[in-house]
């Protein structure tokens, strides 16, 4: 009499060929999904990235992750100057139109370097004048900036001494010379211009989606090893974001040197910004691959490694540099 054949079980770990089936059919399903939403990434020619949102909906969720946290920062006592005409006078007037002008400057520098790579041949899809750009300066000590999806920015008090005279205080003397706070905004801009935010959320619900269905292909392990197959997912999820943020860090320093020679801002301050920053904390950063941005030290490294060709591109534009 033939016996019945048994699944195969290994150390307790259960129907390996029905579990096995249910987890290959979620990763080929997963990759397919992956490899469909490829997108061209603007502003890095030759780059794609994964990205299911549409720019309609980036402007939405940007204007509504804006708005959330600039009352945030009002309701814990950091004003958000010249939020009301009134009010837009003295030093905080003088904050913010200078941030409005130097963000006025790299959108035309934006527009143009869309233009020029039209020119050559890439397909660009004309993010620039579908934002809704929009400029406020946050009164609080924390040395911060950003660039919302739609291009909404906000630029702290705490960060202008960095960009400043680094002397320790905040005073209108930091944007007497405004080319590190234009190195700041501009790799910020370049974040928002490169579609990164988008792409980070797709990941993010990717990354979601995906532990879901390892969550119900390993459901009949033992507990304990159901929680380190679901930990080592995690791991490995957590290290390819990590590397995959880094990257988009490097291409927003990329993007926002672009955009700086063709404002006609000095791109040699770029370098020694990056020093400061590394400075921040007395210089203690955990090592780069478990950090979401490159080492200060590598940052730094990559403009100078840029620099021949962004010194020649400001003069060309620009005039001549002392």
């Amino acid at each position: 009499m033939q016996q019945s054949r048994q699944p195969i079980r290994a150390n307790g770990l259960g129907d390996i060929g029905g579990r096995g089936g249910i987890i290959l059919i979620a990763l080929i399903g997963l990759f397919i999904y992956w490899q469909s939403n490829q997108k061209e990434v603007p502003f890095a020619p030759g780059k794609k990235q994964f990205n299911t949102l549409s720019v309609a909906d980036e402007i939405k969720l940007g204007q509504q992750s804006y708005l959330q946290i600039l009352q945030q920062e009002h309701s814990q006592g950091n004003t958000v100057l010249c939020a009301e005409e009134a009010s837009c006078r003295g030093d905080a007037r003088r904050l913010t139109e200078t941030v409005r002008e130097i963000g006025a400057r790299l959108e035309r520098a934006a527009l143009e370097l869309e233009n020029d790579y039209r020119t050559q041949g890439y397909r660009m899809p004309g993010v620039v004048e579908q934002f809704d750009w929009t400029y406020y300066v946050v009164d609080s000590p924390t040395p911060n900036a950003f660039c919302l999806p739609g291009g909404y920015v906000a630029v702290y008090t705490g960060i202008l001494d960095i960009t400043g005279n680094y002397d320790g205080r905040v005073t209108l003397e930091d944007v007497a010379d405004v080319n590190k706070l234009a190195v700041v905004m501009g790799h910020e801009i370049g974040h928002a211009l490169a579609h990164h935010g988008a792409a980070r959320m797709s990941t993010q619900q990717m990354l979601q989606i995906g532990q879901v269905a390892l969550a119900v292909g390993v459901g009949d392990m033992e507990a304990g090893q159901r929680q380190a197959v679901l930990q080592a997912f995690g791991v490995a999820a957590q290290g390819g974001f990590l590397a995959f943020s880094r990257e988009h860090e490097t291409q927003a320093d990329k993007i926002g040197l672009d955009l700086l020679v063709r404002a006609c801002y000095d791109p040699r301050e770029a370098p020694e910004l990056w020093e400061r920053m590394g400075e921040i904390g007395g210089g203690q950063r955990p090592p780069e691959w478990m950090s979401t941005h490159p080492a200060s030290a590598t940052r730094a490294e990559n403009f100078r490694k840029w620099m021949p060709e962004a010194i020649a591109e400001y003069e060309r534009r620009c005039g001549k540099l002392n």
